[in-house]
């Protein structure tokens, strides 16, 4: 691996050995063992959209390995201000041991991956969110005790968290039903690679416009924000459109009664979920939301040590 842009990018074989280590460093990391693997290093992070997770959690991240986070904010380079992706990447691998960006356009990140000699880490596009995907195949695994023959149900936008949650299913072998209002079903190209990985691993792929169908017999119940980044626009217009796709306790009765709760945050109570779902006793959000730091640590020390 010499870049984190997509699951589908990557092995099983390789995405366990993150797994593995990303456990190990949690490990070590609760029982204040220091784990400077990164001393020396740094890591450049550009954002073109802001987020409280991916910041925090890589900057302490590189930190505990010893490293140092360089924050970039689209005010502070010149990329999307008439410089090219070619330069920049040219200019930062001088610099730098690796970049992460959080970003709009797919395609700027693979440019961005293409140009650079050094590791590039996809903390999110419009297209994939697979650092948060990590995360959350550790937070199966550390609930379940297994992922491959589990079920994921998501319930909402076909929207990066989709696209990269089915790639993660696949690779790992959990089957994974995804049931979105007619037109917002997930990206085409994205699905038919993923039909690929899940033949691969045996598990299944639904997609479907019906939610109960979907969260039927589940393990895992996921959702997400209607309103992403960037569609502020047409905020009324989607919460009309998704209103029948709450994940809520008469939708959650559908599920296996250990099933646990997953929102990738920031989420709005009372639209894409409701109080009682995600304040109940099912509900794992936030150690989802722990394990980010401890998954992009291992990405980080794959790539970068």
């Amino acid at each position: 691996m010499k870049d984190f842009i997509s699951l589908h990018d990557c092995s099983k074989e390789e995405i366990e050995a993150l797994l593995k280590l990303a456990l190990k460093l949690k490990d070590e990391q609760k029982k204040g063992i220091a784990h400077n693997h990164l001393k020396g290093k740094t890591l450049g992070m550009i954002f073109t959209k802001s987020s409280t997770r991916t910041r925090v959690s890589f900057e302490v991240g590189m930190t505990q390995l010893g490293g140092y986070p360089l924050f970039l904010s689209s005010a502070d380079i010149q990329l999307g201000r008439g410089e090219t992706i070619y330069d920049t990447a040219k200019v930062l691998e001088r610099y730098l041991d690796g970049i992460m960006i959080r970003t709009f356009s797919h395609q700027d990140v693979l440019d961005l991956a293409e140009h650079a000699d050094i590791p590039v880490i996809n903390a999110l596009t419009d297209l994939l969110h697979p650092c948060q995907v990590l995360a959350d195949l550790q937070t199966i695994y550390e609930h379940k005790g297994k992922l491959e023959g589990l079920k994921l149900a998501y319930v909402g936008d076909g929207n990066n968290m989709t696209n990269s949650l089915m790639y993660g299913c696949g690779k790992m072998g959990l089957d994974c039903a995804v049931a979105t209002p007619k037109g917002y079903e997930p990206d085409g190209t994205v699905t038919e690679l993923a039909k690929a990985d899940f033949a691969k691993s045996g598990a299944t792929l639904t997609i479907t416009n019906d939610p109960v169908e979907a969260v039927k017999n589940a393990d895992i119940i996921y959702t997400d924000t209607w309103v992403s980044m960037g569609q502020e626009s047409e905020k009324a217009e989607r919460i009309k459109l998704f209103s029948g796709y709450q994940v809520d306790e008469t939708l959650v009765a559908n599920a296996k009664d250990d099933y646990v709760f997953m929102h990738c945050l920031p989420a709005y109570r009372g639209f894409e979920v409701s109080e009682g779902v995600i304040d109940g006793k099912n509900s794992i959000i936030f150690d989802e939301a722990e394990n980010r730091l401890h998954a992009q640590k291992a990405v980080m020390v794959t790539l970068m040590s």
